[in-house]
């Protein structure tokens, strides 16, 4: 009941943050998880509407379709669910953008792209969604205050916002401003309840679906839509319309919100089916993981459907449940995108479910979309971590989130891999590419041409790194460092044979000859064996660095 009752307000939510009409989040609910169910390898993956996704497109619906056309287009009602032609031209550019990242990935499955994941390291991740899940929270700072404001993205908009606020704050309406920090409060402190006593309880309160009724409730009793001017959904339609293909004209339109779509909703979903998969004992190929989502945002863009992707609360709830795999998924979104058509027949028998739809206000699923985050929010708290184990890491935590509040997601995620690889490069280039091996115990006996015998002590050079351009500068000078000081160490040895030669000298000289004192020393010499059984591998720089250090 839980899952069911997430699934179908998240899907209202996140179609509202999308910009488009609430009925379409339940479509995306459901579409998605049918075709991830069929190609997904994540077997706890609940797969959909996504905040991350939603926010996304929603740059291009209001650049293509923005509000103030809506007095522009005819009101007349299209055969597509009743709804207007401003409805659907928003749907439209939203299938789009979810067709073409959708393509985008399938074209990154056929290059098999997903061999380079391993440049998503852990900082980037967390650090491009903390920053993602802060644009969110900012997108709907407006319907907790019950403000009227402008539509307000690109770079720096999130500090545009809040510029915003602070000017106008005199616009606020305290009504809706008490109406959300109740409703966090509530959604924050029953979650944990339930999820600190969930051993101890066999019934979860559905929390988001008493709070909504609640809410509805007082909204239907009061009038509030009429008395205070709040924003409320408005009427959910039922049914599914037929497939209709996304507008084809308008993708280049969309190109860079399709890229968005397609980076952000792959890398966050990527992140929680590995997690999932090493939760559970099952691996997960990330090229495939390509493929199921590509074609879980082609084919239901057909359906009018918004840009899907993994989502985390919905994930996490199926852990609870004990679901094993794709199945739990599609049942709870099956019975979730029915909405209140899939509540009990004695409920919705009566015309306050229908009314209460109409009447939803969108300050409470602001909050429900706000305490969603909060899994993605408190991952400020391994900043602690990486701050403890690489000082590096941390940097690069703090500069992909600034850059992702400052710009978008998908730039931050950018900016993170190009600094992970910058990292990788100076800390390869920098490394220590050879070690020495003493072998004092062992000294053996080598014949010359005059075949004399000496004694000479082996030194082992390990070479503990591959050999390539991006060290094989720094291999040859290390290694001319330690021939040079090994023949630094020999002519000290000489100097003290030839001390002892003057000594032996000045003794025979006063008379006083010893046979043993008569006897040279001969210098001991040393070999430099080069071990590259380390060498992983090399390139064409590396092999004639070893080729000019021979000769």
């Amino acid at each position: 009941m839980v899952l069911i009752t997430q699934v179908f307000f998240t899907g209202l939510a996140f179609a509202i943050l999308s910009s488009v009409h609430p009925v379409f989040g339940l479509y995306g609910s459901l579409f998605p998880s049918i075709i991830y169910a069929i190609f997904g390898m994540g077997r706890h993956v609940a797969t959909g509407t996504f905040a991350l996704t939603s926010l996304i497109s929603a740059n291009a619906v209001e650049r293509l379709v923005p509000l103030s056309s809506q007095n522009l287009t005819p009101q007349s009602n299209t055969s597509v669910l009743g709804l207007s032609d401003f409805e659907m031209q928003r749907i439209g550019v939203a299938a789009a953008v979810s067709f073409l990242g959708g393509v985008i990935q399938v074209a990154m499955f056929v290059l098999q792209l997903g061999s380079a994941t391993f440049l998503l390291t852990e900082p980037v991740i967390s650090a491009m969604t903390t920053g993602a899940a802060t644009h969110v929270v900012t997108s709907q700072v407006k319907y907790l205050l019950g403000m009227k404001m402008p539509y307000i993205s690109g770079p720096l908009g999130f500090f545009y916002i809040y510029a915003y606020v602070f000017e106008n704050i005199k616009s606020v309406r305290l009504e809706a401003l008490l109406l959300s920090l109740l409703s966090i409060v509530v959604l924050v402190l029953v979650k944990e309840l339930n999820e600190q006593f969930k051993r101890k309880i066999k019934v979860v309160l559905p929390v988001d679906l008493v709070l909504i009724i609640a809410a509805s409730f007082v909204c239907y009793c009061t009038n509030m839509e009429d008395t205070y001017g709040f924003e409320v959904v408005g009427h959910i339609p039922k049914g599914i319309p037929p497939p209709r293909a996304p507008a084809m004209s308008i993708l280049s339109a969309v190109i860079t919100e399709a890229f968005g779509v397609a980076l952000v909703g792959y890398v966050a979903s990527l992140a929680l089916a590995q997690g999932s998969a090493k939760k559970f004992k099952y691996s997960v190929d990330d090229n495939q993981e390509f493929l199921a989502h590509g074609l879980s945002n082609v084919i239901p863009s057909f359906f009018f459907c918004i840009p899907s992707a993994a989502a985390m609360g919905r994930t996490a709830g199926l852990y609870g449940t004990g679901a094993k795999t794709q199945v739990t998924s599609l049942l709870t979104s099956s019975k979730g995108t029915g909405g209140p058509y899939s509540l009990p027949r004695r409920v919705r028998r009566g015309s306050f479910s229908l009314k209460a739809s109409t009447v939803m206000r969108q300050c409470v699923l602001s909050s429900i979309i706000v305490v969603g985050l909060k899994g993605m929010l408190i991952q400020f708290r391994d900043l602690k971590k990486y701050w403890n184990v690489d000082k590096i890491d941390w940097g690069v935590w703090v500069s992909t989130y600034i850059f992702t509040i400052c710009f978008a997601a998908n730039v931050g995620l950018l900016f993170g891999v190009v600094c992970t690889i910058a990292i990788v490069i100076g800390r390869f280039a920098r490394a220590k590419t050879l070690s020495i091996k003493n072998m004092k115990e062992m000294e053996f006996k080598m014949k010359t041409e005059t075949d004399g015998e000496t004694l000479q002590q082996v030194k082992i050079i390990s070479i503990n790194n591959a050999l390539v351009f991006l060290n094989a500068k720094k291999f040859h000078t290390d290694l001319m460092n330690i021939i040079q000081k090994e023949n630094a160490s020999i002519q000290l040895l000489d100097d003290n044979n030839k001390c002892e030669q003057n000594t032996l000298l000045n003794c025979l000289s006063n008379g006083n000859y010893n046979e043993e004192a008569s006897q040279p020393c001969p210098p001991e010499k040393c070999s430099l064996i080069l071990d590259c059984s380390g060498l992983t591998f090399f390139d064409y720089c590396g092999v004639s660095t070893l080729v000019e250090v021979f000769t």
